[in-house]
């Protein structure tokens, strides 16, 4: 920090502790402040947005893995048994078929994800911190002509022998109120522009979020679907019935009663 941004630091500082003892008047903009209040909404939602279109195409990739090496259990759980049984033959079915949606998120939606969801919504949250600084530098030259006005009162009140004093400081004090109405006119115009563009900058990126969830969701029906013809035909209605937690069941019990599974 150079000599002057440190005298201009303690100057605002020293400013910012009279003001919170009453010694120098506070400007308060109902506009401004209400207007920065539905900024840093929008900036916490967005950022959550990015953060969980994040987690979410990661949590999908997680998935999608997780599924395949399940499936590669699975068919060599039943493989090493019986490859000609219908149980083999669902399995790897099955495993051919979550091969396929794994490399359906890679292929056709990882990508397009990243293009139409991640890399707009990365873009929108980049401008926070550069709306931010101009956010503070308008504050800090609110300050200054807080400052300014202060000095201008007690100088106007006891102009003293100088005569040029009164002149200068009210020369300081108009410059200074000139660089924050400007600043402060700028992002009161611009802030609402920016909530309002946010609906259709971000109604794209919700579409192809819809539209690739679709797409995985039937692909998924469609493959997963396909393994069904595997089971025999009354699996559904046994499962209605409640007779397959009864073969689970028995099943569990006939393990039971293996002395390798025993009780002590």
């Amino acid at each position: 920090m150079s000599w002057s941004g440190f005298k201009k630091t303690v100057s605002r500082s020293t400013t910012t502790l009279m003001q919170k003892t009453g010694q120098v008047e506070r400007t308060v903009d109902r506009e401004f402040a209400d207007e920065e209040a539905k900024f840093k909404v929008f900036e916490k939602e967005a950022n959550l947005l990015q953060k969980d279109s994040k987690a979410f195409i990661d949590a999908l990739r997680a998935m999608a893995g997780a599924q395949s090496r399940l499936a590669d259990t699975i068919d060599t759980f039943y493989g090493s048994a019986d490859r000609s049984s219908d149980g083999a033959m669902a399995a790897n079915a099955y495993k051919r078929s979550v091969d396929e949606l794994e490399a359906i998120v890679t292929r056709e939606i990882d990508g397009p994800y990243r293009t139409t969801i991640q890399e707009p919504v990365g873009k929108m949250c980049a401008y926070f911190p550069i709306i931010n600084d101009s956010i503070s530098k308008r504050n800090k030259k609110l300050l200054d002509y807080d400052a300014a006005r202060s000095k201008l009162r007690k100088v106007a009140e006891k102009p003293g022998e100088d005569a040029t004093k009164l002149p200068k400081t009210q020369q300081e004090h108009d410059d200074a109120k000139g660089i924050f109405e400007t600043l402060n006119e700028q992002i009161l115009a611009e802030l609402p522009q920016l909530l309002e563009l946010r609906i259709p900058y971000f109604d794209p990126s919700f579409e192809a979020m819809i539209r690739m969830q679709i797409k995985f969701a039937e692909e998924g029906y469609e493959k997963l679907g396909g393994v069904q013809r595997y089971f025999p035909d009354g699996v559904r209605e046994d499962y209605a019935a409640g007779q397959l937690d009864a073969q689970v069941e028995n099943a569990l019990q006939e393990m039971k009663e293996l002395s390798i599974c025993g009780a002590s």
